[in-house]
């Protein structure tokens, strides 16, 4: 563990640490999910079809990558602590004016802000593991922490369901807005700052952006990038389409959204832990690797599935995004460490930049990938491994590419 933890942290908070980190770093895929089991009452009382609906997750998703490339710089600048407590005051809020949107132009707007919101918590908890703890620890805290975080897509279909069948679909923006209030909570009293004020940077837009730029500039993050976002891609094709999987071509009902998260969450929770566990025996890199063979083996095998009748009933048709989720339980959290060493002095804009492309590539899946594959199990089974081989693809690139400069 590095100077800043020891110096702002007692035994007991360190020991809590990886829970609230955890809890944060959820908090923006919780958001994307957690309203699915509404759609159907939504839909009646705001007079929206199923597409429109789709502009709850879709809206979402593009603010939050609008604003991801803010929110690390300015933790850089300011400190983690701030961007954390105040981004969560204002989904608090956003989550408010959704409940009382009485249309669906209102509910967006909502939405809008909440993604704006919602990565101030998510992106900065993870730029903390690593200016606080180094080598195996650093990635058995990300482990952990991915774990917790690979559930909150699996819990949140769970959590929308019970909440509407005890209170209309405002329940669960209701439900949101007391998780931001507890988080808040939890921040300021067990989280430490982990960036202190002789490592932080001139609060400037020239200084943000050149944060940015110093990460842009490095060729490795652009192949570190894409391949993280491709292969997690394929997982939340399933993730931002889950109504028109589950319920349009599976003719499943609105309670039943767990039967495709808890095989496909509950195998990257599973890859996470063992990521873990293998943290002082293997580098992360071979990690990397071994997790991205195994999700383009989850992909073929998901294909295959869709072929035979097995494919058009769960659980047999998460099968192979369950094994795709289990590679990328392997290789996410050691990705996204490798690519924070890459910039030691701007970690926060790193992961802003990371998330950036990942959250962009995620909203045009859920608005434009997810209708067109759609229209067969067959057709999300072939993008997803589409996704999975460019992202592996990109994968053996950077590899190529450092073993190339290290030769040199």
């Amino acid at each position: 563990m590095t100077g800043v933890a020891t110096s702002t942290a007692t035994p007991r908070s360190v020991a809590l640490i990886p829970l609230v980190l955890a809890m944060l770093s959820m908090i923006g895929p919780f958001s994307i999910d957690t309203p699915f089991p509404a759609f159907s009452e939504m839909g009646r009382k705001l007079d929206a079809s199923v597409g429109q609906l789709q502009l709850v997750v879709t809206a979402y998703l593009l603010s939050f990558a609008a604003m991801s490339v803010f929110h690390g710089p300015l933790s850089d600048a300011i400190g983690r602590r701030p961007v954390i407590v105040g981004s969560l005051l204002v989904y608090a809020v956003a989550s408010v004016a959704c409940a009382f949107a009485p249309t669906l132009e209102l509910l967006l707007v909502g939405r809008v802000v909440q993604g704006l919101a919602a990565g101030g918590s998510t992106i900065v908890s993870r730029t903390i593991i690593r200016d606080m703890f180094d080598g195996p620890e650093a990635q058995r805290l990300m482990s952990q922490v991915a774990v917790i975080f690979g559930l909150a897509p699996a819990a949140a279909p769970v959590v929308g369901g019970l909440l509407v069948q005890v209170g209309p679909w405002e329940t669960v923006f209701w439900f949101m807005a007391a998780l931001a209030l507890v988080l808040v909570g939890l921040t300021v009293a067990l989280l430490p700052e982990s960036h202190p004020p002789e490592r932080r940077v001139p609060l400037r837009v020239g200084e943000i952006v050149r944060g940015l730029t110093a990460v842009l500039r490095v060729p490795a993050f652009h192949r570190m990038a894409w391949a993280g976002t491709l292969v997690f891609g394929a997982q939340f094709l399933y993730i931002g389409g889950a109504a028109i999987f589950v319920v349009d071509l599976l003719g499943e009902g609105e309670l039943d959204f767990w039967k495709l998260f808890l095989p496909m969450i509950g195998a990257m929770v599973v890859g996470s832990v063992v990521s873990g566990r293998l943290g002082r025996m293997v580098t992360s890199p071979r990690l990397v690797s071994v997790g991205y063979a195994v999700s383009t083996a989850g992909a073929l095998l998901g294909i295959a599935v869709a072929l035979t009748p097995a494919g058009e009933v769960l659980p047999w048709a998460a099968l192979g995004i369950s094994l795709v989720a289990f590679g990328n339980g392997l290789a996410f959290p050691n990705i996204q460490l490798l690519m924070l060493d890459l910039v030691p002095t701007r970690r926060g804009a790193v992961m802003s930049a990371s998330s950036f492309v990942t959250l962009v590539f995620n909203a045009a899946s859920a608005a434009l990938l997810a209708p067109y594959a759609g229209r067969s199990v067959l057709g999300f089974a072939v993008a997803a491994a589409v996704c999975v081989v460019l992202g592996w693809g990109f994968w053996r690139w950077h590899q190529h590419a450092e073993r190339r400069a290290v030769a040199a």
